[in-house]
């Protein structure tokens, strides 16, 4: 009879990584934010909070949060269906954006900057709280799911779109990680993307979740289009770029190259990407 071998933990203390230092990556986090000029690609999201904003059954007159709002996606999109939203971010760049579209639409929303880990609202606030693609970058995954259960009132909904691992802002992720590798010990937010990780972070007060995979399709001119309006105006890439030589540079847009073309489905004329998320409403117990 043959034995497997057995890999028993060390208790050497030395070999135990040290916890993420989350305060500092979160002050890493949103300098990376403000850089560029996010607007300039989430208005080309704006579907997604729509889409949101009806699975999440948003309706007239409900008290709405959209949490890490950005440049106000789910915002407007609460605010069209003359809900009271409040739009929050800790970006004051990215939450200026979002009050200017909603006065050139003539809405009405209260505009805060708060951190999504530190909701400074009072538990049951809210009818519906609602997060595109902003809960998710948060370097603690456990605190902003807990403050969303928080102030969200019991029978009342969350609604989140995350980016998958799989889809193409998920394989993105990782291309970047090749040359800037993320802090030891962080948590992907890709992970919230995956069903499993939201019935870990929201099962245990949770009545219901439901999910549905969707795509947005990024439509661009070419793949070079689409990597010189994200290095120039979406905050990780253009850090990314920044942060590396000449040669890095060269060799990040070769292989974001080959992951634009890989993913496009317009042929050589253009450029269609389908990029996957799951769309995520939770009903509170």
């Amino acid at each position: 009879m043959t034995t497997s071998a057995v890999c028993t933990p060390s208790t050497n203390k030395a070999s135990i990584p040290a916890a993420p230092d989350y305060a500092a990556i979160k002050q890493r986090q949103q300098a990376t934010w403000a850089s560029g000029d996010f607007a300039v690609i989430g208005t080309t999201l704006q579907i997604v909070g729509e889409s949101l904003a009806e699975a999440a059954d948003i309706r007239a007159g409900e008290r709405v949060l959209d949490v890490a709002a950005g440049n106000g996606n789910a915002t407007l999109a609460a605010a069209r269906r003359f809900a009271e939203v409040t739009s929050t971010d800790y970006v004051s760049e990215l939450l200026n954006k979002g009050r200017t579209r909603a006065a050139a639409e003539g809405l009405q929303v209260n505009f805060r900057i708060a951190d999504a880990e530190d909701l400074p609202f009072e538990d049951g606030s809210f009818d519906a709280v609602l997060s595109t693609f902003g809960a998710m970058f948060t370097p603690d995954h456990t605190r902003p799911a807990r403050e969303m259960l928080r102030v969200v009132r019991h029978g009342g909904r969350i609604g989140l779109a995350n980016w998958t691992p799989e889809g193409f802002i998920g394989q993105l992720f990782r291309v970047i990680g090749n040359y800037i590798p993320a802090p030891a010990g962080l948590k992907s937010p890709a992970l919230w993307g995956t069903e499993p990780h939201i019935v870990e972070l929201f099962g245990a007060q949770a009545a219901d979740i439901r999910t549905v995979r969707r795509n947005f399709n990024f439509r661009y001119r070419s793949a070079a289009h689409w990597i010189q309006i994200f290095r120039d105006f979406y905050g990780p890439t253009h850090k990314a770029f920044a942060a590396l030589d000449p040669a890095g540079q060269v060799a990040l847009a070769k292989d974001i190259t080959a992951l634009l073309n890989r993913c496009n489905t317009a042929g050589p004329a253009s450029l269609v990407v389908p990029a996957e998320y799951l769309e995520v409403v939770i009903e509170r117990n």
